[in-house]
């Protein structure tokens, strides 16, 4: 698998663009222009979820390229109803859309041409996901897991010990050379995090 990758917006946000299916990993602000400077197609958008910094360009995208948008329930009310942040206090809104795909937890859907594991890992946001690659070995994490931290969960629907329960339940099985691709930060490893993770690993418990 090839995989090419922009950071943007004011939240350096990870996107994460597969060339040969032609698959987008969420939407930052500026992805739509990066896709256009390098040249490429989307055929599908799926985003992680609906936190508005991966959502940004999600719009422009869908029109601009013509692909459907796949994501969790929970995340169609954050990407179509534009008053949806101001609700919870924040001054922002964005261009709205319908997604065409709903996902939820599963041990294999095709998904462009490429077979996932979706796996449902809430806490920092309600209907995040994680899309897990066991071909390629490579897990799309989202704001779950990063290096050396966690998705916070002090956001409207967040849940720390949901959170922790969840990377510790379901992402650390998965197998410590399992290559995580963070929605923010650098990549990092399942082996790394969960032996040195300063909020889930083994070191950070005191027992």
């Amino acid at each position: 698998m090839t995989i090419d990758s922009f950071t943007g917006g004011m939240f350096e946000t990870n996107c994460f663009y597969l060339e040969g299916p032609g698959i987008l990993i969420d939407a930052p602000q500026e992805s739509a222009d990066w896709l256009t400077q390098r040249g490429y197609k989307v055929r599908l958008l799926l985003l992680t979820h609906g936190h508005v910094d991966h959502v940004w360009d999600a719009a422009r995208i869908q029109r601009e390229h013509g692909c459907p948008v796949g994501c969790h329930p929970e995340t169609v009310p954050m990407v179509s109803e534009p008053e949806f942040f101001r609700w919870f206090g924040f001054d922002l809104e964005i261009e709205t859309l319908t997604p065409d795909l709903m996902i939820t937890e599963t041990p294999r859907r095709d998904l462009g041409g490429v077979e996932f594991q979706a796996l449902e890992v809430p806490g920092h946001c309600p209907g995040s996901l994680c899309f897990l690659s066991e071909t390629d070995r490579i897990l799309f994490g989202g704001d779950v897991l990063f290096a050396d931290g966690v998705g916070r969960w002090d956001l409207p629907g967040g849940d720390g010990d949901l959170l922790f329960r969840g990377i510790k339940t379901k992402l650390f099985p998965l197998g410590d050379d399992i290559k995580v691709l963070p929605g923010h930060g650098p990549a990092t490893t399942i082996g790394r995090e969960r032996i040195a993770n300063p909020y889930v690993g083994l070191e950070s418990d005191p027992t």
